[in-house]
């Protein structure tokens, strides 16, 4: 069984941070525990891992926020989603957006790592 949560109501965020002498997007997520009935594991999937859930495993710190940081090559538009318990699937409400996937009401987050131009 899948199941989709689409809960607003709970803190989460990202936060992006542009290095551009390496060529990155540091990308810090949080994600709180109360957004689950207490997960035992919380991946980040998404297209930058080829939506492998071991590749990007968040970590519980003590006050049992998810964490994890992603460094992403700029220039990109990066798809994303949290799963939750390995069939949990969590949009990141914070995120630069979203966009339908080809599944029926079904929406991935969006991380837009392209850098903006300041003149």
């Amino acid at each position: 069984m899948i199941l989709i949560s689409n809960r607003k109501d709970v803190a989460m965020s990202i936060i992006k941070k542009f290095v551009p002498q390496k060529g990155i997007c540091s990308v810090a997520f949080r994600l709180p525990e109360s957004i689950a009935d207490h997960p035992k594991s919380v991946a980040i999937v998404g297209d930058f891992n080829m939506w492998q859930p071991g590749k990007n495993m968040m970590h519980k710190n003590n006050k049992d926020i998810f964490t994890a940081k992603i460094d992403l090559p700029i220039g990109k538009v990066y798809e994303f989603r949290y799963l939750i318990d390995k069939y949990i699937w969590e949009n990141e409400w914070e995120a630069d957006g979203l966009v339908k996937t080809p599944y029926e009401e079904v929406y991935n987050s969006v991380i837009n790592c392209k850098e903006d131009k300041v003149d």
